[in-house]
């Protein structure tokens, strides 16, 4: 919000220049003064018979001190009218302290000793001293060089600090001891001159009026400053001013006020200024704080300390592309002891609005910000530019921050953000722009991302940097070069400490309900708004509603919802238990088993739009008995798929897998296995290049790695191939042994294909194995047969070669004939040499 209110200091010359209608004080002093003298010129001028007098001096003293004196050229009595013209009048009136000098001259007064009335038949000039001896808003004179006597420093005094006024039609009523002038009314001092319309003085009341068109003219430290009002009064005894319809104006703005009073020292200097119906000040540059009701008070050298703006204060600001409003039921303001404008406090209820519009560049849209500040209370500082302009610092708020804002780029839909702490210190640049939010206590950041998705942080402290700001980075994180057209008023990176959580909503899709949230939580985030990044450390974590990611850390992508973590990663699939069927309808993942599905790896990657979740570097999964591990393993919820890769020959593809023949059932005995054995479960292990494994056809396909091939162990055997399939029971088929719906039903390996089992040696193209039977059968082409060699006998042939390791026997089918035969070895699986 940008509040600029420039030349606040100024106020004080309205002060100032209203000391100058204190002139008609003084005036009334001497009027009082001399009130005695008005009434005795006619006895003592020989009113009662005609008679002319020249060079005229009367002096009035009182205990050695001079109280007036009185000259003129002539004096004519005129008998018969009872009237007396004195010419080329001069009067002199001295203070208590004979250092005060006022002088009222004319060319000829009329004086009516029946109706008790004088009156100016000309112009009059009015020479008043201001008050004091070095009043404090005129210059130290210097003094008189030698030894001189106190009239002659009191008339030095008097011409330096002076105030010269002229006005004509000036009439005096001895009887009700008011002086009155319709005519115009001019005055002039050392700071400037003003002008009024009719003034009307009371001498036993001590007011003045100044009845219309009352207008200042007054320089300023270079300045010009003028001041006008529809009506002034002044009054000695209580020494305050009123103005009505009072506008002080100024080079870089002005202030205006229904109705003002200003109170006054006993050495002139203004002590307080209230204004009443509708108090503001504006500036040249487009900025205005107003209230219905106001005031302010000075020092002694008039410059303003403190004020307190009521009853409903408004801000305004504007500027090229820019506006800015606010409002608050009261402002209190204090200034520096120069009279510069530093600090605001606004209260009960802090509301702020500001829209900025940025031009299209060449690479970026016109973008249209709006930004709304509500607070119970707020604190603003004030500092000077360059060029001494007061310029918004920052503002602070407490009690419950909220910040809102919307952006719109050109021809895109509104983007809304909001931001909320208990208190928030925002920090304003060079330029009026928004560089810095600082929120601690319930911090909150929202934001929709630019794939419409809902994002909220949260954390116990916030601290954003916005685009154009001139501080450092936060917390070491670095600025991507950015122009301010481009990039004014979007959050540049920002940090979220303790107990930071972050959930983002992805947008509906037509016709569908919303996916599941994901949610983040760490100790410390930053958020970097280049590549819209949120880096999540302290043992950061992630749940998007099926998978839950655990590193050491953890960046999310605000844009595309995008999880990456690097070290220490740990991932659980969940499943619910209802068999098969993941929470959130996301698809099943895993290898087939009921219970969530785990993995640990060194980095991970989860797409939100894809539904993949990719693991790298050592990665493992495991999911009841089964499990894989791999260089890479990537989780694919849309497809319900599995894909392992090996990095080369060393590192392949580990993939375990539960067999239904694992468990005997009851009753029946491995001939060839011990008791002790034959209750320990049983799998079935693949070494290779790649695994795909499907949860929708429950089957895994494997590949060898170049130059190499396939190793699969089964309970019973050791088979190499090019290429191995194993396909699973059925969900919640409990034909196996034990029910388990994991369990590998078939294993198929095809491909130059090798078996070793019970000191046999098998050749073929293709080998099935059967969990459930525990037999294996090996088959191979026309041209080439498999083959069988057994120690004890021989080497023998067929279409397909049968081994069965439950008795022991090798069946041999071919020409529609099967031979079985009876093997001797013990049943031990041999790898192959």
């Amino acid at each position: 919000m940008r509040i600029t209110i420039e030349r606040l200091r100024t106020l004080v010359l309205v002060s100032g220049c209203v000391l100058v209608l204190a002139l008609v004080a003084f005036l009334a002093v001497a009027r009082w003064k001399s009130k005695s003298l008005i009434r005795e010129i006619p006895h003592r001028l020989g009113a009662d018979i005609e008679r002319q007098a020249n060079e005229f001096v009367y002096t009035q003293s009182s205990h050695g001190k001079t109280l007036f004196k009185i000259r003129a050229s002539r004096v004519v009595q005129l008998k018969q009218s009872g009237r007396a013209l004195l010419h080329d009048v001069g009067i002199e009136l001295y203070g208590e302290d004979g250092k005060t000098v006022d002088r009222i001259s004319g060319g000829e007064f009329e004086y009516d000793q029946g109706a008790g009335i004088a009156t100016a038949a000309g112009p009059v000039e009015i020479t008043i001293m201001r008050p004091g001896v070095a009043p404090a808003v005129a210059p130290h004179p210097a003094q008189p060089k030698g030894k001189s006597t106190p009239l002659e420093t009191a008339e030095h005094n008097a011409a330096a600090g002076q105030i010269d006024v002229k006005t004509s039609g000036l009439t005096f009523n001895q009887k009700t001891g008011v002086a009155s002038t319709s005519q115009p009314v001019q005055f002039s001092a050392v700071q400037g001159q003003g002008s009024s319309t009719g003034a009307t003085f009371d001498s036993s009341k001590g007011q003045l009026v100044l009845d219309h068109d009352v207008q200042l003219h007054v320089q300023h430290g270079g300045d010009s400053v003028t001041v006008s009002a529809r009506h002034a009064e002044f009054d000695r005894n209580e020494l305050t001013c009123d103005l009505r319809t009072a506008v002080a104006a100024y080079r870089n703005g002005q202030a205006t006020a229904g109705e003002v009073q200003i109170l006054f020292r006993e050495n002139g200097s203004a002590v307080r200024l209230d204004a009443h119906d509708g108090f503001a000040l504006s500036t040249a540059t487009g900025s205005r704080i107003a209230a219905p009701n106001g005031s302010l008070d000075f020092n002694e050298h008039n410059q303003p300390r403190e004020g307190h703006l009521r009853d409903g204060v408004t801000m305004a600001s504007s500027s090229p592309g820019r506006i800015s409003r606010g409002s608050a039921p009261t402002a209190d303001i204090a200034f520096t002891p120069t009279g510069e404008l530093r600090h605001a406090h606004l209260g009960r209820g802090v509301t702020m609005h500001s829209e900025q519009d940025t031009p299209a560049s060449a690479t970026t849209p016109a973008t249209h910000v709006v930004r709304d500040w509500n607070s119970p209370v707020a604190e603003i500082n004030f500092r000077n530019d360059n060029k001494g302009h007061v310029q918004l610092a920052d503002l602070h708020g407490t009690g419950g921050v909220v910040i809102t804002g919307q952006t719109q780029r050109a021809g895109g839909p509104l983007v809304p953000s909001r931001m909320s702490a208990d208190d928030v210190t925002g920090t304003f640049g060079p330029n009026q722009e928004l560089t810095r939010l600082e929120g601690t206590g319930h911090a909150s950041l929202e934001q929709t991302t630019a794939a419409s998705a809902h994002q909220v942080t949260t954390g116990d402290r916030l601290d954003a940097l916005f685009a154009a700001a001139g501080h450092a980075p936060v917390s070491g994180v670095p600025r991507p070069a950015a122009t301010r057209s481009q990039n004014s008023e979007q959050i540049q990176s920002a940090t979220i400490d303790g107990n930071v959580v972050m959930t983002q909503q992805p947008p509906a899709k037509p016709g569908r309900q919303p996916g599941p949230p994901m949610r983040a939580t760490a100790g410390h985030a930053v958020y970097q708004g280049s590549g819209e990044m949120l880096h999540l450390t302290q043992d950061p974590r992630v749940d998007d509603g099926a998978m839950q990611v655990s590193s050491d850390r953890l960046d999310v992508s605000q844009a595309s919802g995008d999880a990456f973590a690097h070290g220490n990663v740990k991932a659980t699939w969940l499943q619910s238990a209802q068999s098969g069927q993941p929470t959130q309808k996301q698809g099943n993942i895993g290898l087939g088993g009921d219970g969530p599905a785990h993995v640990v790896a060194a980095e991970a990657q989860l797409n939100r739009a894809t539904g993949e979740a990719s693991f790298s570097g050592q990665a493992r999964l495991w999911q009841q008995a089964n499990s894989v591990s791999a260089p890479v393993i990537i989780l694919d919820r849309v497809r319900q798929t599995l894909v392992a890769r090996a990095a080369n020959a060393r590192e392949l593809v580990h993939l375990v897998m539960l067999s239904s023949s694992g468990v005997v059932q009851p009753g029946q005995k491995n001939a060839h296995s011990e008791p002790k054995d034959a209750k320990q479960p049983q799998v079935i292990r693949v070494a290779a290049g790649d695994l795909k494994y499907s949860a929708a056809e429950r089957k895994a396909l494997l590949h060898a790695a170049p130059a190499a091939s396939i190793v699969a162990e089964t309970p019973t055997a050791v088979v190499t191939s090019s290429e191995a399939e194993l396909t699973l029971l059925p969900p919640g088929n409990h034909a196996g042994p034990n029910g388990a719906s994991a369990q590998v039903d078939r294993l198929t390996a095809r491909g130059q294909v090798v078996i070793n089992t019970q000191n046999r040696h098998g050749t073929g193209e293709e080998l099935v194995y059967s969990s459930e039977s525990g037999q294996y059968v090996l088959t191979g082409t026309a041209a080439d047969p498999p083959k069988m060699t057994d120690p004890a006998r021989g080497t023998v042939s067929g279409e397909a070669l049968i081994f069965n390791t439950r008795d022991d026997s090798v069946s041999i089918e071919g020409q529609g004939q099967r031979t079985t035969t009876q093997g001797i070895a013990p049943n031990k699986a041999v790898a192959p040499k």
